[in-house]
């Protein structure tokens, strides 16, 4: 039988390109693309869209038995910064969303599996900062933090409470050329490369050795459907898995963009989310994910800076 796969989120920075993806491996028309807003134009022309509030359960419920979905994939989330400006509501969509898709999953046994993502967000100032272990201390200073650590309490509840099988991880930032920037605190780093190719100089919002862990979403969205196609009796972690990438400072970004745009210029004017940045990690250790799942990371730094602006560049190119 088929697999039918539900994307909640399908327009935002994962969505946009989990979407093609799937479709690429289950075929366009067993891959249901939802949102609140409207998707980019290859999801709408690619197969099946539908306009989905997750905080609408009748509404979910109604598609999920409609369309016989099988997997989840619920990305749906108000992001750090974001968060931090209407802090009740940004739990209130984080936590309750994900309790209906849990609830969905729980109640249809059709729904053999969901994805739920996590953030390095979960982490705090107390955390450990270079080489994050999977299981270390957690306190996190945010909303979106806290909800996300919530969440994987959740996930690991409905898992070991009820069998349903849901699977996460831990996204450090990431980075993508295909939406811009959504409201969370790694976002310099797909700022900063628009401004580079659109006005030769950027203001960033972070100090400029501010060390996070990144990953570029080619990496992401191939971590996310090897964690998938895992068998359950491979997974040791049922909360979320710490999975890396590469780490580097604005500073360091900076440099490497100047070796393609040789007079880019960047200012340093840190705000709220400066504070935010220093709560997390510098580096993260990994070696679970790539114990349970086999995953390595292809992107470096050089190799995702030179993509990055040769794609940005065909975007402005086109407009």
């Amino acid at each position: 039988m088929a697999e039918n796969v539900l994307v909640i989120g399908a327009a935002g920075q994962i969505g946009s390109e989990l979407v093609m993806e799937l479709r690429r491996i289950y075929g366009n028309e067993h891959v249901f693309a939802t949102d609140i807003k409207q998707p980019p134009a290859d999801i709408m022309d690619s197969g099946p869209f539908q306009f989905l509030d997750v905080m609408d359960d009748k509404h979910l419920i109604h598609f999920v038995v409609r369309n016989k979905i099988s997997q989840i994939y619920h990305l749906a989330a108000v992001l750090s910064g974001n968060a931090e400006r209407l802090p009740i509501q940004a739990w209130n969509i984080n936590m309750e969303s994900l309790i209906k898709v849990l609830e969905v999953a729980r109640m249809f046994e059709e729904v053999h599996k969901v994805f739920w993502p996590s953030s390095i967000a979960v982490f705090g100032p107390t955390t450990p900062k270079e080489n994050t272990p999977q299981l270390t201390v957690m306190e996190p200073t945010t909303v979106y933090g806290i909800s996300k650590l919530a969440g994987e309490r959740w996930c690991e509840y409905y898992y070991r409470r009820y069998g349903v099988d849901v699977r996460s991880i831990r996204y450090p930032g990431l980075i993508s050329y295909k939406t811009e920037a959504g409201g969370g605190t790694t976002d310099y780093a797909v700022e900063i490369f628009y401004a580079a190719v659109k006005n030769g100089s950027y203001t960033c919002f972070l100090n400029k050795d501010t060390r996070l862990p990144m990953m570029f979403m080619a990496d992401a969205i191939r971590a996310t459907i090897e964690l998938m196609e895992q068998p359950l009796e491979k997974l040791s972690i049922h909360s979320s898995y710490n999975v890396a990438g590469i780490s580097f400072t604005p500073d360091e970004l900076a440099s490497e963009i100047r070796k393609h745009i040789p007079g880019f210029t960047v200012n340093y004017k840190p705000d709220f989310r400066q504070a935010i940045a220093d709560s997390w990690p510098h580096s993260i250790d990994d070696s679970i994910a790539r114990q349970n799942n086999g995953w390595k990371h292809e992107y470096d730094l050089p190799r995702m800076t030179e993509v990055m602006l040769r794609e940005i560049r065909k975007k402005f190119q086109k407009n």
